[in-house]
């Protein structure tokens, strides 16, 4: 892998587990989802200004479709990764939604952006599989835990990731200006929600102003990083690469939140990451 790109991924991953960590602790809802993209959309407007101001990347209709077409995918993930952590341990959620997300992505990138899994991918694919059947452990206990939106969840982080990567690499887009602009679409999305939910709103806010601020800065960060990544490394590689955050997904809940299970997650993880490792050995 290109060392630009590993080197933005592994970034990326203690910036993604660090805002996971503070959105389990929230009880999850959508006026906290909006506190989010709201908090989003304030801390990095003087950024995401400043890059229009100065020209950098395409602004144009195209763009615009992109932006609000990733803001849909990006709040109904939102919306399902919180739904997982209000029912589930942030050990088992997190690690089983991250390691579906590139086992689908893999396959996606193929049919949609013409990418060509090759025989370790496959195999790779079947390692993750295998990890992720063993964090998930006996079906009926890991629906009830929230297996079961973090499944979906990974569904969502497969899509967007191959939507993002259309947008980012075949157009001329300003990663900030770009990522912005769909924090923007799912506030926008989402207000509406939020409009009849004011007084959660307000409650959220006050209670878990510091946890919003740090999910607004290190959220979009994280992901920004990952899109600076798809642009100079393909999907079948990023999307997979990016998930050594599962390990310290994992791990946090484990080890700081005392979630049971816990050597058996991080080390399902472990099997997660190895699988991923072979996703993105080069070819």
């Amino acid at each position: 892998m290109h060392i630009a790109a590993l080197s933005l991924l592994l970034a990326a991953a203690v910036a993604h587990a660090a805002w996971n960590l503070l959105a389990k602790r929230t009880g999850g809802g959508v006026a906290i989802v909006w506190c989010y993209c709201a908090a989003g959309v304030v801390v990095w407007a003087p950024l995401a200004l400043a890059a229009v101001l100065a020209g950098i990347g395409q602004l144009d209709g195209a763009a615009c479709v992109l932006m609000v077409g990733s803001g849909v995918l990006h709040a109904a993930y939102f919306l399902l990764l919180q739904r997982g952590y209000s029912t589930g341990d942030l050990s088992l959620v997190y690690p089983l939604a991250r390691g579906t997300g590139p086992l689908l992505a893999v396959p996606l990138a193929a049919l949609a952006l013409g990418e060509r899994p090759g025989p370790l991918d496959l195999i790779g694919g079947a390692v993750i599989v295998a990890g992720v059947l063993s964090l998930a452990g006996r079906p009926g206990v890991a629906l009830r835990a929230g297996a079961g939106y973090a499944l979906l969840t990974g569904a969502l982080i497969a899509s967007y990731t191959v939507w993002d990567a259309h947008a980012v690499a075949s157009l001329d887009l300003s990663v900030l200006t770009y990522f912005w602009g769909v924090e923007l679409s799912r506030a926008l999305l989402l207000g509406p929600l939020a409009l009849r939910r004011r007084d959660e709103v307000r409650a959220a806010w006050h209670e878990f102003r510091a946890t919003v601020l740090g999910v607004g800065l290190l959220s979009p960060f994280a992901y920004m990083l990952v899109l600076g990544a798809l642009q100079i490394a393909p999907v079948s590689v990023v999307a997979p690469a990016r998930e050594v955050s599962i390990v310290l997904g994992a791990a946090l809940g484990a080890w700081l939140l005392g979630e049971p299970a816990g050597a058996r997650r991080v080390s399902a993880a472990i099997i997660v990451v190895l699988g991923i490792v072979l996703l993105a050995l080069p070819r």
